[in-house]
């Protein structure tokens, strides 16, 4: 029998009150949660949001918040270790220990880190000891301007082969409708697909004061249940707000079903953890031999290429209308793409991210 593991995602909506302090009261109640399910057998670990916003509220002093990433980073340096001191306040009525992990996007784009940080996470589960990961906002610019913590959610889940993700927010889950402009509005207790129809309503949401919103959940949520990973966006403040999202009680929040087809662990950290270096473009015939007949990429089939590249990189493969097609590894690099390896991105080494 797989052994039951999940990833849970507190917002910063959720893991701060309206003053942007640390909320304790809803930290406990997911505490309280995660222990009773670790003793019950689970793997769990918690990725948590809200350092920029408490440490704001610590050294603000009532100014208009920063945009300017240095500042922004000093702040998270502030909060951060507001944020562990409460965690593990609220684990500790719990009667468990916290370990606190920072991880930054190399973690995730070099395959030798990336198994090096699911080391770490499996070490901890071990000890007994519920890994705290949040993204390393004090010294990762890069996460601060484009990262959000559902995406790292998603990430992590991947890493450990989780079986559930849970995304907690300030929402009941994914409705029909911004229920501040449709009081009709109505939750959406599960989705099998996400299509287009599904990102329209997550483009149409917004969900409070936290850097993701809904459309970036519905993102995390696709890169989870590509990888096999049922996926769960639900309420915070609630009464056993994680029992409830995994249907251990009255049920709350929508489920994502994940792909009968899965991808591979290293598939999926092909198509969603490494950055895409550059772009290929290829013809009609080479599109039809990736999708249709499992190919490699061969050097006839590019129409052309764009990006400094190098061996070993990810890049976005697009066909004739500029639609990403799937994402791969180069066997060769943009300086040498005339004389190269007649395959550019081997079949194994490619994601089919239009049909797969």
């Amino acid at each position: 029998m797989t052994r039951r593991s999940a990833v849970i995602k507190i917002g910063t909506s959720s893991v701060t009150d309206a003053q942007g302090g640390v909320d304790y009261a809803v930290m406990v109640k997911v505490a309280a949660d995660v222990v009773a399910l670790r003793d019950d057998g689970w793997t769990v670990v918690v990725v948590t949001s809200g350092a920029i916003t408490a440490g704001w509220a610590d050294v603000g002093r009532g100014r208009r918040r920063p945009t300017d990433a240095t500042t922004l980073q000093a702040v998270s340096a502030v909060g951060q270790p507001l944020l562990m001191h409460a965690w593990r306040n609220a684990f500790g009525e719990a009667g468990a220990t916290v370990g606190q992990v920072l991880l930054a996007p190399l973690d995730f784009s070099h395959r030798g880190q990336y198994l090096h940080a699911r080391g770490t996470l499996e070490a901890l589960a071990e000890l007994n000891v519920i890994a705290i990961v949040n993204e390393n906002d004090a010294v990762a610019d890069e996460e601060i301007r484009f990262g959000d913590n559902d995406r790292l959610a998603a990430l992590v889940a991947n890493l450990i082969g989780a079986t559930h993700l849970v995304l907690l927010t300030d929402t009941d889950g994914l409705l029909t409708a911004d229920p501040r402009l449709d009081p009709t509005a109505t939750l959406i207790e599960e989705v099998n697909a996400i299509d287009a129809t599904i990102e329209g309503i997550a483009g149409r949401s917004r969900s409070g004061v936290g850097s993701g919103g809904m459309s970036s959940k519905l993102a995390a949520a696709r890169m989870a249940t590509w990888s096999g990973v049922t996926t769960v966006i639900a309420p915070a403040r609630v009464d056993t707000p994680v029992q409830r999202a995994l249907g251990l009680g009255p049920s709350a929040g929508t489920t994502f079903h994940p792909r009968t087809e899965r991808l591979s662990a290293r598939k999926a950290w092909i198509a969603f953890a490494v950055a895409s270096r550059g772009t290929i473009e290829i013809n009609q015939g080479a599109m039809q031999a990736l999708e249709h007949h499992g190919r490699s990429l061969l050097r006839v089939g590019v129409v052309s290429y764009e990006g400094g590249f190098a061996e070993g990189d990810a890049v976005e493969i697009v066909g004739p209308g500029r639609e990403v097609l799937a994402k791969g590894l180069v066997r060769v690099s943009a300086e040498s793409f005339a004389d190269g390896d007649d395959v550019v991105v081997h079949r194994d080494d490619l994601v089919l991210l239009r049909h797969s």
